[in-house]
């Protein structure tokens, strides 16, 4: 589904993915994924390490777009069929999200 979406970032991205995602490869973009435990095997310390680092700011992603489902528009069912629509509801809900987030470190 990703290959067919054509999805493009800039150069000098990093990219947090779970691994739900093996074998989408994405050109100029730095991939991090967490390591899968070998079949009857462990993973080393610093596996270990390493996907501790990634699951401790996959949170935080979680929890931003946790915040964006505020708006029901969002995690409803869209039944508006017009080309493009939707990408313009979840870019309005990341604005409204990142407004709100402003307006909280303003000091009034």
């Amino acid at each position: 589904m990703c290959d067919e979406e054509g999805t493009r970032f800039p150069d000098g991205v990093e990219l947090y993915r779970d691994s739900g995602f093996q074998g989408h490869e994405l050109a100029n973009v730095t991939v991090h994924q967490p390591k899968k435990r070998p079949r009857n095997g462990r993973l080393s310390a610093d596996d270990q390490d390493a996907n501790r680092l990634h699951s401790s700011i996959r949170v935080i992603i979680e929890h931003i777009i946790s915040r964006i489902k505020r708006c029901r528009v969002v995690k409803d069912v869209f039944r508006n069929t017009k080309e493009g629509y939707d990408d313009v509801v979840i870019e309005l809900a990341c604005g409204l999200h990142n407004y709100r987030r402003y307006c909280r470190n303003q000091s009034y």
